[in-house]
């Protein structure tokens, strides 16, 4: 059973660049986007019971956020980067399972990665991500460079703190119709 611990604060800058995303998205109206919380047990608190020091993960989680965009379907997992190098070890094995699975009901699947030492936000689409999965799963290489990234789907951080998503899932859309 996996552990809770203070190093669950890894990502919150993201975390928080997304949720504000989403509450501009609702805001006008052009999207519903839901974090799906992790069910924890909580195992210590602190002195005063305000916060749970130690916790036990219920279950595996699926994604972050999940919701809908103009009618379809998304979902997504969003992960902070400081190297240029994205360890795929991010990525847990239920996770792509539930992409696929998502992608197969014509839902859109895929993931917001931070580059935080270049302020850089990349939309990686599902059928990108498998690709390097599929490699790794057969003795391939088991991160992703920088540079094997499309640079289509880099996205600049708008107003400070804004994760422009919907021009990515655009993108990935019309790539999907034309193939």
């Amino acid at each position: 059973m996996a552990t809770w611990n203070s190093r669950g604060l890894r990502g919150s800058t993201l975390e928080e660049m997304v949720n504000r995303t989403n509450d501009y998205y609702l805001e006008r109206g052009l999207a519903l986007i839901q974090k799906i919380p992790t069910p924890i047990t909580p195992v210590k608190m602190d002195k005063e019971h305000r916060q749970i020091t130690l916790a036990y993960f219920e279950k595996r989680s699926t994604v972050d956020y999940i919701g809908a965009v103009q009618g379809i379907p998304v979902c997504f997992d969003a992960k902070e980067c400081v190297a240029d190098t994205f360890p795929l070890q991010n990525v847990h094995e239920h996770q792509v399972r539930f992409m696929r699975d998502f992608e197969q009901q014509e839902g859109v699947a895929f993931l917001i990665i931070y580059y935080s030492e270049r302020n850089e936000l990349y939309y990686m689409r599902f059928q990108e991500l498998l690709r390097f999965w599929e490699r790794a799963e057969t003795g391939g290489r088991k991160s992703i460079r920088y540079e094997e990234l499309d640079a289509r789907f880099f996205m600049k951080v708008e107003h400070g703190y804004q994760v422009p998503y919907l021009d990515a899932i655009n993108l990935d859309l019309e790539i999907r119709e034309n193939n």
